[in-house]
């Protein structure tokens, strides 16, 4: 929303003159139209300008607030095929027996309403705005009054549409499911179209085998040809996180077993995401107990408020400089 200004007179011309409106009546029109306030100028370059800088401006941690917000990073990021039940708030229409969010859908469809009128949300979808959360949230609501049957594109969002933290049910339980594949697309795969055949196909094919560990949270184990990995999106504050890492680091305990190793992180969505190397023949259930132990090993490092040794700083400071930002 635009500043209050003191209404001024319009420029006249002639006999007409433009009618003065408050702003809390201007309507979004084309940038390139004239600003319906009256000012004479283009809305780009006039109320326009407010509400285009409110909708591209980033929002560093999109997801926070919602329960399972590391998961909601991973899904977005780091895992190719899982899905989560969503639940909303006052509890799901009537004709809509089910809302899931995935990572990916059909055709990269940012939704699509099943013959059954079951909604389905994809994740992993370019957005309009600077703001994940709205968009998907703009694209919730749309769907949950399409036709069945039907996909749903995205749209220019309003700045000061929902956001899925005013749609979701803030007591359901986040709980992701972690696919093979792509198959979970298929409500009836006899009539599955020629496109979307091909679609899952290609999916398939690039998926990365991925298993979410079940004793923490939000650690995902992924196999790649020379190497396995362990990314693991945590909650903590960077600067915490790092001094704690670096600690650990520096006291030879910050492996996941023989042959791991702690080899950086990266950033996404506002928070920080550790990063292991595993040898190939390490599998997820192989890191499920030194995951655990870490755990534990961390959480004692992140309640020390000793200054850092010089040694924890030589390894803060590798950790910061192998760090890079996804998003």
């Amino acid at each position: 929303m635009a500043k209050k200004r003191p209404q001024t007179k319009a420029k006249t011309s002639g006999k007409s003159s433009a009618t003065q409106v408050s702003d809390g009546d201007i309507p979004v029109v084309g940038a390139r139209e004239p600003c319906p306030c009256g000012s004479g100028r283009r809305y780009k370059a006039c109320h326009g300008r407010a509400a285009a800088h409110a909708v591209t401006e980033l929002v560093q941690r999109p997801f926070e607030g919602l329960p399972g917000e590391c998961d909601w990073v991973a899904l977005r990021e780091l895992v190719p095929a899982a899905t989560v039940e969503l639940g909303l708030k006052g509890g799901l229409p009537e004709d809509v027996p089910s809302v899931t969010l995935a990572t990916v859908l059909p055709m990269a469809w940012p939704a699509l309403r099943r013959d059954n009128g079951a909604v389905m949300l994809g994740l992993q979808n370019d957005t309009a705005s600077g703001d994940i959360s709205r968009d998907l949230a703009d694209v919730l609501r749309r769907a949950l009054e399409a036709a069945p049957g039907t996909p749903v594109a995205a749209e220019r969002v309003p700045a000061d549409s929902p956001r899925l933290q005013d749609l979701l049910d803030p007591a359901a339980a986040f709980t992701p499911v972690v696919h093979s594949g792509f198959e979970f697309w298929l409500d009836d795969a006899a009539n599955t179209t020629p496109e979307v055949a091909a679609s899952l196909e290609r999916a398939n094919e690039a998926a990365i085998p991925t298993a979410r560990l079940s004793g923490v949270e939000a650690a995902y184990w992924c196999q790649t040809p020379d190497k396995n990995h362990l990314r693991w999106v945590m909650p903590h504050s960077e600067e915490k996180l790092l001094d704690a890492l670096a600690r650990l680091h520096a006291a030879g305990t910050s492996s996941l077993g023989e042959g791991t190793r702690l080899v950086g992180s990266f950033r996404a969505h506002g928070l920080m995401v550790p990063v292991w190397d595993l040898p190939s023949s390490v599998g997820a259930e192989d890191v499920e107990k030194p995951a655990q132990e870490f755990a534990q090993r961390l959480t004692e490092a992140l309640s020390s408020d000793a200054p850092l040794t010089a040694e924890e700083r030589r390894a803060r400071g590798g950790l910061t400089n192998r760090q890079v930002t996804l998003s």
